[in-house]
């Protein structure tokens, strides 16, 4: 099978493979569309299964990053990388500085930043090789996670108050899944609003610190699926929406960080058939990019914090129209997300031709 022939290949632009043989790197890059502008996604530093999986999981990621910013008004296409090894036990800076050289080599199509494994610190390692990198230490600017949990916080509040007209968290039961950077982050927003946690995390350091820190229950395994929650907040990798976890789902609402929270894009439709709304999750994690876009438009020491997470907040009012339309249509809202990123991307399309 050629990449061609993938069944998560949508027109991507360019898929490029590296490996570097003196450092041990195996990557690969896929843009997926710069009609918006450069290609702009995080690199992720996983061990797969095989690079069957990594290729499916870099196609998915850089068509979101494509929805993302455009439903995000940001003048950036999508892409997104990943390097194929132990972030434990095999990242090592010449490593990281290939990744860099890559990048560099590819003429400013794509720009880099953090993800799952990769962090700061290992971009900015990344920045000795290239140029073309996003989400460092620029003015106040760095981590884009902070953001991110912010947008997701904002967006819980969007889909409370348009499924049950709550206008407070407080007392709501939400279910957050994965303790990382973004997930911890976001329990301190929702504890400071109130709000009653249950957590899971595969660290039991960290479910100690949530239960410490935001009084929230902690859960082993997938037992959060079973939490009566208002919201389910999937904060870890993807894929956590499926037909297995669908029969056992008991929130009113799915709204979390992770990318790629539908297993298949049926599973929008299922869980609006089965009555969950679901913020669609390149919508509702923008704001990491978002803050990048502040960053790289400030030019760094005139970074402005809360200029950056106004635009952050305003997620909330996409994710209402989306909510909107979705009704409106009688469709999923994950459909409805779609239909509106495809859209302006075909109108930046059509004015560059």
């Amino acid at each position: 099978m050629t990449v061609f022939e993938h069944h998560e290949y949508d027109g991507h632009e360019g898929v490029h493979f590296a490996h570097d043989r003196e450092s041990g790197l195996h990557a690969i890059i896929a843009i997926h569309n710069t009609a918006l502008g450069p290609a702009l996604g995080g690199c992720r530093y996983w061990t797969y299964q095989d690079s069957e999986a990594a290729l499916t999981d870099v196609l998915r990621l850089s068509r979101g990053m494509t929805y993302k910013s455009a439903l995000a008004g940001l003048s950036f296409g999508g892409g997104k990388s990943v390097i194929l090894a132990d972030p434990r036990a095999q990242k090592t800076p010449a490593q990281l500085q290939a990744m860099g050289s890559f990048v560099e080599s590819l003429g400013g199509r794509y720009h880099i930043a953090e993800d799952v494994g990769i962090s700061v610190a290992d971009v900015e390692v990344m920045a000795e090789r290239t140029r073309h990198v996003a989400g460092i230490r620029a003015g106040d600017a760095g981590d884009p996670s902070p953001a991110t949990a912010f947008g997701v916080f904002c967006g819980i509040r969007a889909a409370v108050r348009h499924s049950s007209s709550l206008d407070s968290l407080r007392d709501v039961p939400i279910a957050v899944q994965g303790l990382g950077q973004v997930g911890m982050e976001l329990c301190r927003l929702l504890f400071g609003e109130g709000a009653r946690l249950f957590v899971s995390d595969l660290n039991p350091e960290r479910m100690k610190q949530a239960r410490e820190r935001f009084d929230a229950i902690p859960l082993e395994g997938d037992a959060l699926l079973d939490v009566d929650a208002e919201v389910f907040a999937p904060c870890a990798l993807g894929g956590v929406i499926n037909d297995l976890s669908l029969e056992r789902l008991r929130a009113s609402i799915v709204a979390g960080a992770a990318n790629n929270q539908l297993a298949e894009a049926r599973h929008g439709r299922a869980l609006q058939e089965r009555g969950i709304l679901y913020a669609p999750d390149y919508v509702i994690n923008a704001g990491g990019v978002i803050n990048i876009a502040h960053e790289t438009r400030a030019g760094g020491p005139t970074y402005d914090r809360a200029r950056a997470f106004q635009a952050v907040a305003r997620i909330a009012e996409t994710l209402e129209e989306i909510f909107r339309r979705a009704q409106q249509q009688g469709i999923a809202t994950s459909e409805a997300a779609d239909q509106l990123a495809v859209a302006r991307v075909a109108q930046a399309t059509h004015r560059a031709a």
